[in-house]
């Protein structure tokens, strides 16, 4: 009887305590003191540690965590978190809207407008109203799992609010995590007071926090979400959009309150100009708005690109400027060895941000600004992001300004400088450059490419220093000892480090050939190379020809890839990498008479499909080596036409087009 009546009393302090976090962080609408709360928690804890069988994943007890974590493990999302594309004026919002038109083919349309809050992505999955997960975008479909990190925002729910509307099945909750700037101010204060460096943005500063490995740190970073998105395996459970924000409101999720439903793309351009003008009250950072399809069936249909869907854009508000004054120009050397002029400014905060230097691009670049040392300029961070100077303020100009002398040598190593005939870009052409090797080998750490956690700029520049490692191959044979012998590491660390680099040999080809810095070379067109070619070996004898013809790569592309593998250095990295056991091939189907319907073939997805989302019909297409278009041609192969199939269907079969339902296409798959 008394275990029971204890059980009872942990469960009543929980329920209060969620109540009170809800009234707190959700409804802004606290009934109580801080030190009243504090005194609940207490009072659990006490209760808990006195009958620890007695402690539940969704206790308030739970939100922070003992011990530092070891570290990240991987999880794959069951839906890709795709990035958005971006507009920065009513044009090119109005053209969406077009877009969307079209896509419509006359059916009605309706959009949700939401702010676009400045922060960082996470999923969140509960499994019986539970949270059991907390997994990063990271590049969108492969993330990282911070549950332990997640259970320390307040405004996310451990266990969910039951629902008139109930979902039974397991479901994901996707949201913005952000710092509050009052939080981001107090937290730069007392970082200056430690002497420590301040954080540059809020976004910054709750990116980090989230990737801490000990959850206590991230609770006192006092991060914060909003529910933006909800999914059932993997799908929209409602009619649209605007139910889904509802139903995660009504589930204790805190939902931005500024949104709204419009029937027209002008009433979202109001909405626009509204909240603009409410940007600097609000208690955390916005760059813009999301406009989103609200039917999910209409989603659903209009697809996606490689990275974004077609039926959500981010309207970015202009971006932001200021006045300061150039300090100095300084030159950096990348890891292509291109030398970028960068003016060091005096710090000013600009739309979130402190901005202490911007880029000046090249020689050309300074030459048509007429930007001198000393002079006052006028900056602003194009997209928000990336600081660029726009005009000299020459009114301000006393005569003692400096011109800017480029240098003949690299700044960094001392070597040649060249700047081929037709090019604005000058480049330092020493193989033995360390800016170079720097670049290089966070480059090839970097998350898109071989994903070695731990690497950051300071290792980097130790283990250049120290000639453990001269180019990204030599990572491979490092020791223990070599590791753990520099500054500010131990065996740990270093065990950590190299258990890194050892799960870096399984990496896809498409990560391997971004990560060689090939120039011209992205993660799409090392993707496309990757699937075409199949191995390095392959790409590394294909002729300029041969990459040419490949579909989306180009003439330049192909010159860049033939020079990279015509120098024997290079391919003699290729070969330690082959002999680390780096992966080298990517893992083809064999040519079956399936694969050869796809391979080559255009497909066109129009109506609704039962089995899968058209992004799902998409990536099976594709990963046969199949393409898929927008619109029906005379080139078109197949159109796959689910229900409710629109005018897609009707001009395919004007022009003789093989149309597939959806059990015969499912049948080609199979």
């Amino acid at each position: 009887m008394a275990a029971r009546a204890t059980a009872r009393q942990i469960e009543k302090l929980r329920e209060e305590i969620r109540r009170h976090d809800e009234l707190y962080y959700v409804e802004n609408s606290p009934e109580i003191s801080d030190r009243e709360y504090d005194q609940l928690l207490e009072d659990l804890q006490k209760l808990e540690q006195q009958h620890p069988e007695l402690i539940t994943p969704d206790s308030p007890t739970q939100r922070v965590g003992g011990r530092p974590a070891e570290g990240f493990p991987e999880v794959v999302h069951t839906r890709q978190m795709l990035s958005l594309d971006n507009s920065y004026n009513i044009d090119e919002l109005r053209a969406f809207d077009d877009r969307c038109r079209r896509l419509a083919e006359g059916r009605s349309l309706e959009y949700v407008a939401e702010l676009k809050i400045d922060g960082l992505s996470l999923s969140l999955q509960y499994e019986d109203g539970v949270l059991a997960r907390g997994v990063t975008r990271g590049d969108g479909r492969i993330g990282e799992d911070v549950t332990q990190n997640a259970r320390t925002i307040r405004s996310v729910p451990l266990r969910l609010k039951a629902q008139k509307k109930s979902i039974d099945a397991p479901l994901e909750v996707r949201g913005e995590v952000f710092i509050p700037r009052e939080v981001f101010e107090r937290t730069n204060a007392e970082r200056e007071e430690l002497g420590e460096p301040r954080f540059a943005n809020p976004r910054n500063a709750a990116a980090g926090a989230i990737r801490q490995l000990d959850s206590r740190l991230v609770a006192r970073r006092r991060l914060d979400m909003f529910a933006y998105d909800l999914l059932v395996n993997g799908r929209k459970p409602f009619p649209t959009h605007w139910e889904s924000l509802d139903w995660l409101e009504s589930a204790g999720f805190r939902v931005n309150p500024h949104r709204k439903l419009c029937q027209t793309i002008d009433e979202v351009i109001h909405f626009a100009d509204e909240k603009e003008a409410l940007r600097d009250d609000l208690g955390y950072e916005i760059d813009g708005l999301v406009v989103k399809v609200n039917s999910t069936s209409l989603q659903d249909e209009f697809g996606a690109t490689q990275k974004a869907p077609r039926w959500a854009i981010a309207y970015k508000y202009p971006a932001r400027q200021a006045s300061t004054r150039v300090l100095n120009i300084i030159v950096s050397v990348g890891r292509t060895g291109a030398l970028t002029p960068v003016a060091m400014l005096e710090p000013v905060f600009l739309a979130g941000t402190t901005v202490a230097r911007a880029t000046l691009h090249n020689e050309d670049e300074i030459r048509r600004l007429g930007v001198k040392i000393g002079d006052w300029v006028l900056i602003e961070k194009s997209g928000e992001i990336i600081p660029k100077v726009l005009s000299v303020v020459t009114s301000k100009r006393t005569g003692e300004e400096l011109d800017f002398e480029p240098p003949e040598n690299c700044p960094v190593c001392g070597g040649l400088i060249s700047r081929p005939e037709g090019e604005v870009v000058a480049r330092c052409v020493a193989a033995d450059c360390q800016a170079q090797l720097m670049g290089r080998l966070l480059h090839f750490a970097s998350r898109r490419a071989m994903r070695i956690e731990g690497l950051g700029e300071a290792l980097a520049e130790q283990l250049v220093a120290a000639k453990l490692v001269k180019d990204v191959g030599d990572l491979y044979s490092l020791t223990l000892d070599q590791v753990a012998a520099l500054a500010r590491m131990a065996k740990k660390s270093a065990a950590n480090l190299l258990s890194q680099i050892e799960a870096s040999k399984s990496r896809d080809l498409t990560n391997l050939i971004y990560a060689l810095g090939i120039r011209h070379v992205g993660e799409r067109t090392a993707g496309i190379l990757a699937h075409e070619l199949g191995s390095l070996e392959r790409l590394a004898s294909a002729s300029v020809e041969e990459l040419d013809a490949i579909p989306e790569i180009g003439l330049t592309v192909a010159e860049s890839v033939r020079d990279w593998f015509d120098d024997e250095g290079n391919l003699a990295l290729c070969d330690r990498l082959r002999a680390a056991g780096v992966k080298t091939e990517t893992d083809r189907r064999s040519s079956t008479q399936v694969d050869e319907r796809f391979a080559g073939k255009q497909f066109v997805l129009t109506g609704t499909l039962t089995s899968f989302t058209r992004d799902e019909a998409r990536a099976l297409i594709e990963a046969r080596g199949g393409r898929v278009n927008s619109s029906v041609s005379k080139k078109t192969n197949y159109v796959v036409a689910g229900e409710a199939a629109g005018s897609k269907l009707d001009k395919a079969q004007s022009l003789g087009v093989t149309v597939l339902d959806e059990a015969t296409f499912k049948t080609m798959l199979d």
